[in-house]
């Protein structure tokens, strides 16, 4: 479960659902692949300030859901993940490395979203638009009943 953040100047929530493909797509994520990318993980969140709610893999990709603070951007998180994750899979999988002969655990690319912990984007969007309508209309309707 994702929690606040508390530094010295702000408050945070900041999550994001990320997919790592293998390198061409090859099937890799076997249950050995599996469970040693979730404990170099867990590694990375005692290291970095990061947090891994969800990690789920497939055959040739990985989706993880991954809060972490301001000072990181997406692109600062996905390197460190693909960085630490391969150099650790192809020490301790030593297989992987044959069938990704070309040296190079992951594709160029990736998917990142930002996730919402208090609602959708329709939602959040419905509720910036009306930021001080209450207010407004309170105010509005306090003057009225002056004259």
């Amino acid at each position: 479960m994702s929690e606040y953040i508390h530094k010295s100047h702000n408050v945070t929530v900041l999550l994001y659902h990320v997919v790592l493909p293998a390198k061409y797509r090859r099937a890799v994520f076997d249950d050995r692949v599996d469970g040693v990318l979730k404990e170099i993980c867990l590694e990375i969140a005692r290291r970095y300030q990061m947090k891994f709610l969800e990690i789920g893999t497939d055959k040739d990709h990985v989706h993880f859901l991954v809060q972490s603070v301001p000072t990181y951007s997406v692109t600062r998180i996905v390197t460190i993940l693909k960085g630490i994750t391969a150099r650790e899979i192809f020490r301790r999988c030593p297989h992987v490395k044959k069938t990704l002969w070309g040296g190079e655990f992951w594709t160029d690319g990736y998917f990142a979203s930002t996730v919402g912990k208090h609602g959708d984007e329709e939602m959040i969007g419905r509720y910036v638009k009306n930021q001080g309508k209450e207010y407004n209309k309170l105010h509005s309707d306090h003057q009225i009943a002056l004259f």
